[in-house]
C-alpha cells in the first residue's frame, strides 16, 4: 500500500512558477514509477508528465513539455513537478500516482493522492 499526500498548490500569476511535491509513504517508494495528471472543472483528466523508479526517465505531455520539470528523491520518498511559464490553462487539480510503469492513462495507476489545486490568473 502508498498513500500520496500533494502540497505546493496555489494560486500564481500567468507567466509564474510553482513547485509541487508528492509524498509517498511506505519503504516501496522507489519500485513505483509516478505520474502527474491534471483534471480542470468540466474536463478530463489529463496526463501531465511521467518518470521512471530511477528518476533517469521522464515524459510530458505537449502541452507541458519545456516548460514543467519532473524529479524525484527516492531517499525521501517524494516526487516533484517543476512548473515555469505558468498559463491560465495550466489551471487545474493536479493529483499524483504510482504505478509500475509510467501510463498515459490514469486507469493503470494504482494508487492517486488527493490533489492539490493551481490556480494560475490571467
Amino acid at each position: 500500500q502508498v498513500q500520496l499526500v500533494e502540497s505546493g498548490g496555489g494560486l500564481v500569476q500567468a507567466g509564474g512558477s510553482l513547485r509541487l511535491s508528492c509524498a509517498a509513504s511506505g519503504r516501496a517508494f522507489s519500485t513505483y514509477a509516478m505520474g502527474w495528471f491534471r483534471q480542470a472543472p468540466g474536463m478530463e483528466r489529463e496526463f501531465v508528465g511521467g518518470i521512471s523508479r530511477s528518476g533517469t526517465s521522464t515524459y510530458y505531455a505537449d502541452s507541458v513539455k519545456g516548460r514543467f520539470t519532473l524529479s524525484r528523491d527516492n531517499a525521501k520518498n517524494t516526487v516533484y513537478l517543476q512548473m515555469n511559464s505558468l498559463k491560465f490553462e495550466d489551471t487545474a487539480v493536479y493529483s499524483c500516482a504510482a504505478a509500475r510503469g509510467i501510463y498515459w492513462r490514469g486507469s493503470d495507476y494504482d494508487y492517486w493522492g488527493q490533489g492539490t489545486q493551481v490556480t494560475v490568473s490571467s
